[in-house]
């Protein structure tokens, strides 16, 4: 078999690149659109009654300027005031006022919950997708990125994209009905209006088109933000252990500077169509105002009333452009936060395995037969892997760093999916099994622990949340966390801050061990499980483990050659490859590669 010159960890970080392009490629603003209102279909109710009151809104804000008109125009003349048709008037006037307010706020009100709705409805699906995605994914991508995308971008999509939709709507209505009530009264005006206002929709294109690029960039940089605050918060120990503040400072300068630079041009751009907007309209009033009184004052045959409602009609025909304006930037953050979230949506999910049977006995005997793995296609890591384990086998696995043990317990848990080959439990093949009911025949304790923001006596009993409190106690004394648990304020209704913050190291791995013995499952892995405890507290823990691993199938991966001498087989793993395997005492009679790596933890330096 051929050497393999690259870690494991060398290769997710290559294929975590290779995903972070994957997850950032680009949709169409006509994608996003349809995207958008695909998935809140469900909704479309109350998008049907956004509309529907937008356009009663629209008709009667048109009729507005024309009763104004008319109440002006029976006041106008000299001791001449028609104090019946002005009542009249006055009445119509304020009745449409009424209707036109009440129906744009059950508008509003109907538009927000569509929003909202919408971005409820996103969020789960988005959630629901971190759970159907494959572990590769998720190992290869940015933590804190992916949190800006469930959090940030959702908001950033709906608010800026769902809310301007109605804007938009109201707009073009609003347009399209003013053009036919300005025309209706007066041609002339009319002509005024409608070729100088549209002048603001070239400056608007104008700017969109330069701030697009600097919106993408401003919501991707939010992702960097997120990511590396993630990282630096969840490793503060180690920063100011290493006196590597002002490092840190100046890492996340750099990012910030990226995120203020990317901003400030955005937002420079996307306001800047609206004073624009504003003059241009504040040109088309005074136009308007000029020409209806020249031609008032030249005896054309318009009234003061016709002016009043076209002066009217040219504010609220310019207003739409305006409103856009004020919206383009929050319209361009939203389709750069939309093709975020719709890249993470449109990932492939793990295979489904819903049709597959469940692996429901467990003798825990499990065999790999010629098995190949690589994270990268082309780079060669486990080849020709073969291993036959009994049940109640306990089974070694060394070597150095990166050779790929944590690779072959990923592989067993299928957390990853070999190349080629097969690997058995049981004598069922993993793959043609559930995936659920093959790991829940596994108890598995790891180097780096993870505790949620609960109770002790929840996190105990995380695998299984309907146990008795006897039980849970039980494995707690097993694992020897009792006797801390006892100290606590609370003892196992102690509240556990995020990660076991308010924990040693040592406790957290205790509690996390005591976790998998109230399952006691037919098969252990233990992934450096006792790495950070004490030599005293280790073996107590391995007492209880003796105890639990007896008649269970057991998979061991240690750095400390000492803890292993019992086991039944004992692989030797180095760049992928199993080179050695067999009993402790087997592999120091070769006095091969296990002989040296095992003398060296005993060398006196």
């Amino acid at each position: 078999m051929a050497n393999v010159k690259l870690s494991a960890e060398y290769l997710r970080t290559k294929e975590a690149q290779k995903t972070a392009r994957k997850i950032n490629k680009s949709h169409s603003a006509f994608q996003i659109v349809k995207k958008v209102f695909l998935y809140a279909k469900e909704f479309k109710h109350y998008l049907f009654l956004t509309v529907l009151f937008d356009i009663i809104n629209s008709v009667f804000e048109l009729l507005v300027p024309i009763f104004l008109g008319r109440c002006i125009n029976c006041i106008v003349d000299i001791n001449n005031v028609n104090f019946s048709a002005l009542t009249q008037n006055v009445i119509l006037l304020l009745l449409f006022v009424i209707i036109a307010q009440v129906s744009n706020l059950i508008g509003s009100i109907c538009i927000n919950k569509y929003t909202y709705k919408a971005s409820y409805k996103i969020r789960n699906l988005l959630f629901k997708k971190f759970n159907n995605l494959p572990l590769s994914f998720i190992d290869s991508s940015s933590h804190g990125d992916l949190l800006s995308r469930m959090v940030n971008d959702i908001d950033t999509m709906t608010d800026g994209f769902l809310e301007s939709f109605a804007s938009l709507l109201s707009g073009v209505m609003t347009i399209v009905g003013t053009i036919i009530a300005m025309f209706a009264l007066d041609v002339g005006l009319a002509v005024v209006v409608t070729l100088l206002t549209p002048m603001s929709i070239l400056f608007t294109l104008f700017f969109v088109k330069r701030a697009k690029k600097y919106y993408k960039a401003e919501v991707s940089t939010q992702g960097e933000i997120s990511g590396y605050l993630e990282e630096y918060i969840a490793g503060q120990k180690v920063v100011k252990a290493f006196n590597h503040e002002k490092e840190s400072l100046n890492d996340f300068d750099k990012v910030n500077e990226k995120f203020y630079s990317a901003s400030e041009k955005a937002t420079f751009y996307g306001n800047l169509s609206h004073p624009t907007t504003r003059l241009i309209n504040g040109i088309v009033y005074a136009a308007v105002g000029l020409i209806g009184a020249l031609r008032f004052l030249g005896g054309a045959g318009i009234t003061i009333g016709t002016i009043s409602s076209f002066l009217t009609y040219a504010n609220n025909f310019g207003r739409p452009f305006t409103e856009i304006s004020e919206e383009i930037g929050d319209i361009q953050a939203a389709f750069a936060a939309a093709n975020r979230v719709f890249n993470i949506l449109e990932e492939k999910n793990e295979l489904s395995d819903s049709t597959l049977p469940d692996l429901l006995d467990c003798d825990g005997s499990v065999k790999l037969c010629n098995v190949y793995f690589s994270y990268i296609p082309k780079v060669k890591l486990i080849q020709n892997l073969n291993l036959e384990v009994k049940p109640g086998q306990k089974i070694a696995i060394v070597g150095p760093t990166g050779c790929g043990k944590s690779t072959l317990i990923n592989l067993l848990m299928r957390f990853y999916d070999v190349t080629s080959g097969s690997i058995s439990v049981s004598g069922k093949n993993i793959q043609e099994i559930t995936r659920q009911s093959l790991r829940s025949k596994y108890g598995m304790v790891l180097q780096e622990t993870w505790l949620f923001n609960a109770s002790v006596r929840d996190n105990i009993a995380y695998g299984n949340p309907n146990i008795s409190m006897d039980e849970v106690v039980a494995a707690a004394k097993m694992a020897g966390v009792d006797e801390f648990i006892q100290k606590m304020p609370q003892k196992y209704n102690t509240i556990i801050s995020e990660n076991g913050g308010n924990l040693s190291q040592g406790e957290k791995q205790l509690l996390c061990i005591a976790r998998v013995l109230l399952l006691k499952p037919p098969m252990l892995i233990l992934d450096e499980a006792t790495s950070n405890i004490d030599t005293r507290t280790e073996l107590k823990v391995q007492a209880a483990f003796d105890s639990i691993m007896a008649g269970r199938t057991s998979f061991i991966v240690a750095h400390r050659l000492s803890t292993i001498k019992e086991a039944d087989i004992i692989l030797v793993m180095n760049k992928g490859n199993v080179i050695e395997q067999g009993t402790h005492e087997e592999l120091i009679d070769k006095k091969g590669f296990y002989y040296k790596l095992y003398n060296s933890q005993f060398e006196v330096v």
